[in-house]
């Protein structure tokens, strides 16, 4: 019984200290819940109160935590999409900062738009805090077709990206009146029915909302 109650005490800790190595915000507050759950009933098991409501007052904030997280997921009061020069001295930066990200993701995007045709640039934003980029290439009569959808890893659980989608008006009025994207190895099927896009052939299209 004590090998049993020890093994659940060391997982319970593995969990808190893996928790505190997740970039992505969701991740690390899920897995640091469980460990303080975990935690807190080895301790208070083996009679260690302090630690125990230590780990319990962790795991009630983790809670508090988690509530807010999904409470701001899909709140357009939250994120914002803005419409930005594609030229814009910020958001250049952003793409060199974090331009290892962006092209294990999207190897093929370039931040510099090719010749012959004009790109859109769309800003999503927590506040005073830039979490993802999307870019739109104008192929004309309407039709743009998505370069590039990325978000900072730590917002990765979010999708904020579907703000620039889902009922912003900001790809309207930039003139689009449908989405294409090709379909391509590796990619997330299920935020792209989310956000809207259905498959068609070989590429996902979708029309923007007004």
């Amino acid at each position: 019984m004590q090998t049993i109650l020890e093994i659940i005490g060391w997982v319970g800790s593995l969990l808190i200290v893996a928790s505190l190595m997740q970039a992505r915000v969701l991740r690390f507050r899920w897995m640091n819940f469980i460990g303080a759950v975990i935690a807190t009933a080895y301790n208070a098991a083996v009679g260690v109160w302090p630690f125990a409501f230590m780990n319990f007052a962790i795991a009630v904030i983790d809670i508090y935590w988690l509530r807010r997280l999904y409470a701001e997921r899909h709140d357009d009061a939250t994120y914002q999409a803005l419409a930005v020069s594609t030229d814009d001295a910020f958001v250049r930066q952003l793409l060199a900062t974090h331009e290892r990200d962006i092209s294990e993701h999207r190897p093929d995007f370039d931040a510099l738009p090719l010749d012959g045709h004009t790109r859109r640039t769309f800003l999503v934003v927590r506040g005073d805090e830039a979490v993802g980029v999307v870019a739109i290439a104008d192929r004309g009569d309407g039709v743009g077709e998505v370069e590039l959808d990325w978000v900072k890893e730590r917002f990765r659980d979010f999708t904020p990206g579907e703000f620039v989608y889902r009922e912003s008006g900001v790809l309207a009025d930039a003139g689009f009146s449908r989405l294409e994207l090709p379909v391509a190895d590796g990619q997330d099927e299920a935020y792209l029915t989310r956000v809207g896009f259905t498959r068609d052939g070989g590429q996902w299209v979708r029309e923007p909302s007004a």
